[in-house]
């Protein structure tokens, strides 16, 4: 579990396939508080690290992971936004995230605002009743507000601080990003199905 708060960037130094697997080797500054077998998020897509060298440790991507995700665009020098799981007792800066990408969207729009930026996304349109005006949502691991929410698009603004300490300073239009939507709207939708 996670809260969409980014703590530091990590750089992918290395990509390898193995069958239909993909290695991620990531250098980060917070490699030396790692340990194998613990749950990272890597731009919203929870990772489980598997090996440490350093100050790089390498991660492993399945297929479905892969398809889900914007992962499979990932190259060597890529900056990605990492975040380590929740500790119990810890604030809840964010909103809850799983890690579990729903679906990728696309930036396609980018507008500077005199000290803010927005950002316009489009996402496929199935997942249209699961974005409310106002509510969360989770882009390559930040926990972000939604708002102008239409049936295939929605927009959020991002601040300074935001937009210096994650990769939205490198976002373009066009780019493809993680989405990762609210899990209580998630519950709440599959209920109201299985009651009818």
């Amino acid at each position: 579990m996670f809260t969409g708060i980014i703590e530091t960037f990590g750089i992918v130094a290395s990509v390898s396939k193995e069958g239909s697997n993909v290695d991620f080797w990531i250098e980060s500054s917070i490699t030396n508080e790692l340990k194998v077998d613990q749950s990272v998020a890597h731009n919203g897509v929870c990772l489980t690290v598997v090996e440490l060298k350093g100050n790089l440790y390498r991660v492993t991507a399945v297929a479905e992971t892969l398809a889900k995700t914007n992962l499979g665009n990932w190259h060597t020098g890529e900056k990605i936004n990492l975040e380590r799981s929740l500790k119990v007792g810890d604030r809840l800066d964010g909103h809850f995230v799983q890690g579990h990408v729903d679906a990728t969207g696309t930036c396609i729009e980018m507008e500077t605002m005199e000290g803010s930026w927005l950002f316009r996304f489009a996402f496929p349109e199935i997942f249209a009743p699961l974005m409310i005006e106002k509510g969360s949502v989770c882009i390559n691991g930040v926990s972000l507000t939604a708002f102008n929410v239409g049936k295939s698009d929605f927009t959020v603004t991002i601040i300074p601080y935001t937009f210096e300490h994650t990769n939205f300073h490198s976002l373009q239009p066009n780019d493809v990003v993680n989405l990762e939507f609210d899990v209580l709207g998630k519950y709440l939708l599959r209920h109201k199905s299985l009651s009818q």
